[in-house]
């Protein structure tokens, strides 16, 4: 209990003035893959777009985290239902040889040797119908310049090392957004704020209303920290999981009990590279939380132990491992899940197991696992889940979109999060230029922009 303080204490702090940096109309806080698709669509759209993100690279949990996959953007349909900035990542990153994914010809095949090629490359690539979908594996340090490259084409003002921590509010009108640095505390003032952290961080000191319910059994009340392992032979190890499966299944069985991790050992982008992903603190556990900095902190030493046990037990008993090693964690701790916005609108379960069209829908996305169908129809976004209640001049963008936790669940994904922050930032920008507020956009306008720049809507 040393240095710990029994009770709760607080201070005053003094008031003082802060320098404005700078004034724009647009100020994005986060450059994941929401808030880098708001900043560049809104910049696109003619605004003067700020951008800060707190790392020293764009792409959140993309790059950082080490999820570096966008995953489930077509349903067994030759078209994918997420396309606009979503296919800007996939053609720039195929320009220089960075991305892996199924070719146009083959998505929603059903050929036995199509889909066998592609089952080993992933568990994302083929539905549970049996057919071919868009998935994409990613060179994380590649897209890292990619997306340096449509900032700066863009004309955004990029603030890396920066810590948007809180919203500039006047009368329930957010002004702007101060934010922390090696250069000191200073503010950026403008028209519109998007909160794009991830775990809607801005939301408190804007006076949103927001939740962070989470059921205990859901992915997204989970942490991780994500590695890779190099120099794996991973035909010997394919060989073994397909010809040896009941072995197979007891050593995954056995490397959980000895608190390891299970290792998919799928054929990325590198050769003799595998992903590790993991689940903190598990499916049905205790819930620890994003928001919290002793839990985060918990995270990051208690999956590192981890790891060094998965390291230890596939070295000395999975075929393929026997001289492999750490390669690199995730410089980010994976986050899933944090604070939701209260929208004008909350998407709920019935509209998605519906496939509810709403008049203001600005974005679409298949089901995780299955092919569209009557069954299974396709996921609609309204633009009013971006929009908080009474409060002006914020949006969201990306995964603290206003829904239920168990929509959340399924649709806060990497192509999810650049759909939203495109429809985020180009409504931001027509907003300004029609001088209107942002809950007043003609949906019409902002659904005919979004077309105009690639973005599949069902209309």
């Amino acid at each position: 209990m040393n240095g710990e303080i029994s009770e709760m204490k607080t201070i005053i702090e003094p008031a003082r003035e802060i320098k404005v940096l700078r004034e724009a109309d647009i100020v994005v806080v986060g450059g994941g893959p929401g808030g880098h698709s708001a900043a560049v669509s809104a910049a696109r759209n003619g605004a003067r777009t700020v951008l800060i993100e707190r790392y020293g690279h764009l792409g959140g949990m993309a790059t950082g985290g080490l999820v570096a996959m966008i995953p489930h953007l077509s349903g067994g349909s030759k078209e994918p239902q997420l396309a606009g900035l979503c296919q800007e990542w996939i053609e720039r990153l195929d320009a220089k040889g960075a991305a892996l994914h199924p070719e146009k010809e083959d998505l929603g095949s059903d050929d036995p040797n199509v889909i066998d090629y592609w089952q080993n490359r992933g568990i994302w690539f083929v539905s549970d119908e049996g057919r071919v979908r868009l998935t994409v594996i990613m060179d994380p340090e590649i897209l890292k310049c990619v997306l340096n490259d449509m900032v700066e084409e863009a004309g955004v003002k990029l603030l890396l090392h920066s810590w948007g921590t809180r919203a500039i509010v006047e009368n329930d009108q957010v002004k702007g957004v101060i934010f922390e640095s090696k250069s000191g505390r200073q503010a950026i003032l403008a028209k519109v704020v998007i909160d794009a952290t991830g775990d809607g961080d801005l939301l408190p000191s804007a006076g949103a209303d927001f939740t962070a319910k989470m059921d205990v059994h859901l992915r997204i009340r989970n942490l991780a920290v994500v590695f890779k392992m190099g120099n794996v032979d991973l035909d010997t190890f394919i060989k073994f999981r397909q010809t040896e499966p009941e072995k197979y299944a007891e050593l995954v069985r056995q490397v959980f009990l000895a608190n390891g991790f299970p290792v998919g050992g799928f054929r990325g982008l590198q050769d003799g590279v595998v992903w590790v992903n993991n689940f903190v603190p598990g499916m049905g556990s205790p819930r620890i939380s994003s928001l919290d900095v002793e839990d985060l902190t918990l995270v990051e030493r208690y999956v590192r132990k981890r790891m060094m046990i998965t390291l230890d037990f596939y070295r000395k008993r999975v075929p393929g491992f026997e001289r492999s090693f750490i390669l690199t964690t995730a410089p980010q701790i994976g986050t899933r899940g944090g604070r939701r916005v209260i929208g004008e609108y909350t998407l709920t379960e019935q509209d998605m197991h519906s496939g509810r069209i709403f008049t203001d829908t600005i974005a679409m996305a298949p089901h995780l696992e299955h092919d569209i169908s009557p069954e299974h129809p396709v996921r609609c976004f309204p633009y009013r889940c971006l929009v908080p209640i009474k409060l002006e001049g914020l949006l969201v963008a990306g995964r603290s979109f206003s829904s239920e936790d168990r929509v959340n669940e399924m649709l806060n994904l990497i192509g999810h999060c650049i759909a939203l922050g495109q429809a985020a930032g180009t409504a931001a920008s027509l907003a300004i230029k029609g001088g209107v507020r942002l809950r007043d956009v003609n949906y019409a306008d902002l659904q005919k922009t979004l077309l105009r720049q690639g973005v599949p809507l069902p209309i």
